[in-house]
């Protein structure tokens, strides 16, 4: 009867979702990845953090325009040795940070690397954001200039951000900054679909979407308009509060 009543909980927390976030975090090995995630999901910092093996988890649910956002955020090994693991992972990531150590330049040389990897194993319209992270460093320990990140950042089409995990600063706002881009994404794509619906039903639903038989792509997965969205990056619900 417990568990009856514990599976029961555990959909209606589910049915209060409007939409999940599938999110990814790569970068090179110790450049505090996961401890970005643990200060946005948690607020917490561990000093004695260690490497990721393979890849972990951390959700967060908040409230983004009125909408309860459940942001799944992957926490992806820097090891080459788990390359091959993590890539799969790529896919269906609606939205993704590459993530390097202002204070290890090498980190920094690599980013270009983790974006191509990335690109070549998520969806087109992923939305990807380049952070520095341990920007509270001394100056003398500093490799890699805040300007150069940026302009690297404007040539690959990144959103760009400094930040520590450390301090917490600027670690919500990176955050935030890319959801409510992805929010921002997933809504086109919403209206889309609605719109290819209606053209659908106004030319009697044999001629095919948008007269051409075309399907639309919603954070990397086909979907048939005329089947039902089970994706993971949108749940129909009621509104509701952020946690």
């Amino acid at each position: 009867m417990v568990a009856e009543e514990e599976e029961e909980a555990r959909w209606e927390g589910e049915a209060e979702i409007d939409y999940v976030f599938k999110v990814v975090v790569v970068g090179d090995s110790a450049v505090g990845k996961t401890q970005l995630l643990a200060r946005f999901t948690r607020d917490e910092f561990a000093l004695d953090s260690k490497s990721t093996i393979g890849v972990e988890f951390q959700a967060r649910t908040l409230t983004l325009h009125r909408k309860r956002v459940k942001a799944q955020i992957w926490d992806t090994a820097g090891q080459e040795r788990y390359r091959a693991v993590t890539s799969a992972y790529y896919r269906g990531a609606l939205g993704a940070m590459v993530v390097y150590d202002v204070t290890r330049r090498a980190t920094f040389e690599h980013v270009s690397r983790w974006v191509e990897e990335l690109r070549a194993h998520a969806d087109g319209s992923t939305v990807v954001a380049l952070i520095g992270n341990k920007a509270d460093m001394p100056a003398a320990r500093r490799e890699v200039a805040a300007d150069e990140a940026a302009r690297l950042a404007e040539e690959q089409g990144l959103f760009f951000s400094e930040a520590s995990a450390l301090t917490g600063d600027n670690v919500e706002r990176a955050f935030l900054t890319l959801l409510e881009e992805v929010f921002a994404v997933v809504s086109r794509r919403a209206l889309e679909l609605d719109e290819a619906r209606r053209m659908r039903g106004e030319q009697g639903g044999d001629a095919g979407v948008a007269g051409g038989g075309e399907v639309l792509s919603l954070k990397g997965t086909a979907v048939d308009v005329g089947s039902i969205m089970e994706t993971s990056a949108m749940k129909r619900s009621s509104q509701c509060s952020c946690s």
